[in-house]
């Protein structure tokens, strides 16, 4: 064959081969598009900011062809009906708290954060390690949904009160915004919970709608201006040592992704969960230090609240694993897991913390 004619014949076969390639590479990457709606105001750059770094990872590791529009809450639907939609196939997944549903199943708990259970780290020991991701999708297969940790606050604050909580006593007919299960808890001790929506939960303290509320912690609390209208700020928030956000994707929709995106998705997902904790982390320190110089009064539980608490807690664990299987299944593994946990922590981790928490104004 003549020079001239092998170029030819060379140059044919690689249009040919780029035609035959262009289709596949297309198939791989197809054009997805969905909608997130959250339980989370715009104004919350942390916990609603997590759910925009999800979207833009996923969205930069297809080069666009796979977006995800993300909704604050009630821009779709309410904050707190947020599965609702998922398990409807409303929309194709949210990003929320899976303890604001414990009213259709206990079980709902675990997902976020069990009382007196397990700190950040240790969640996610427990999720990826520990068989938890495993229980709580077989779970939540009932509702249609698919669940992929996103985000940990890290340890919580005790919330904002009117007044000092000295003993459980205090706490009898006390009416407080508090999300989940806690409420079912404290409860026992006489209080009156209330569950309301991060942008509701203002206007309902300060009109005397409720005398308490929680929320996240110094940033979060800051930017909802709760100091305002109740000044003492207690700790620790035992009822959230480490709570779990997570994406929940209608099942059917997760199924119908190559698994390219699905591994994208959780990818993603990972980033977010990393980086809500860090940012919380780095913003709560200056928080705490605005809030108590604009006056907020910082009181610790005292032990005989906290241990009060921790013994209601016990009570309503034993009742509700005593009439629901799936609640007890996943709380057995749960406990378990936090029993060898706080094993090892005692020794190395709080061994150190102890330490510097005792040497930071030596340096």
């Amino acid at each position: 064959m003549k020079r001239r004619e092998f170029l030819k014949a060379a140059g044919a076969g690689v249009a040919a081969s780029t035609v035959v390639a262009a289709p596949a590479i297309a198939q791989s990457m197809p054009e997805v598009k969905w909608r997130c709606t959250t339980s989370w105001p715009k104004s919350l750059d942390t916990i609603y900011g997590a759910v925009e770094i999800f979207s833009k990872a996923v969205a930069e590791a297809t080069d666009n062809k796979f977006q995800i529009q993300v909704f604050a809450a009630g821009e779709i639907v309410p904050g707190l009906q947020a599965a609702d939609a998922v398990s409807a196939g409303t929309v194709e997944m949210c990003h929320t708290a899976s303890y604001y549903y414990f009213g259709k199943d206990p079980t709902f708990t675990f997902g976020t954060s069990m009382p007196f259970g397990l700190n950040k780290r240790m969640n996610d020991a427990w999720m990826q390690f520990g068989g938890g991701n495993d229980l709580l999708n077989d779970f939540y297969k009932k509702y249609n949904i698919y669940s992929i940790p996103a985000g940990n606050t890290g340890a919580q604050m005790g919330g904002w009160f009117r007044k000092e909580i000295k003993e459980p006593s205090d706490l009898n007919g006390l009416k407080m915004r508090i999300g989940g299960f806690a409420g079912r808890i404290l409860a026992k001790l006489g209080l009156v919970a209330q569950q309301l929506a991060a942008g509701d939960i203002y206007p309902a303290l300060e009109k005397g709608t409720i005398d308490a509320a929680e929320w996240v912690g110094p940033y979060d609390d800051e930017k909802l201006g709760f100091q305002k209208v109740a000044p003492f700020y207690y700790y620790p928030g035992w009822w959230e040592g480490g709570p779990t956000l997570h994406n929940f994707i209608n099942i059917a929709k997760w199924n119908s992704l190559p698994k390219h995106y699905q591994s994208i998705v959780q990818s993603a997902s990972a980033v977010a969960n990393t980086w809500m904790t860090a940012k919380y982390d780095a913003q709560n320190p200056a928080a705490l230090k605005r809030l108590i110089a604009g006056g907020a009064q910082l009181r610790a539980f005292t032990p005989t609240v906290m241990d009060a608490s921790f013994k209601a807690a016990t009570e309503v664990f034993a009742e509700t694993s005593a009439a629901n299987a799936d609640f007890k299944k996943v709380y057995e593994s749960l406990v378990a897991f936090r029993g060898d946990q706080y094993l090892w922590w005692q020794v190395a981790e709080y061994g150190f913390d102890s330490f510097q928490i005792r040497a930071r104004t030596r340096a």
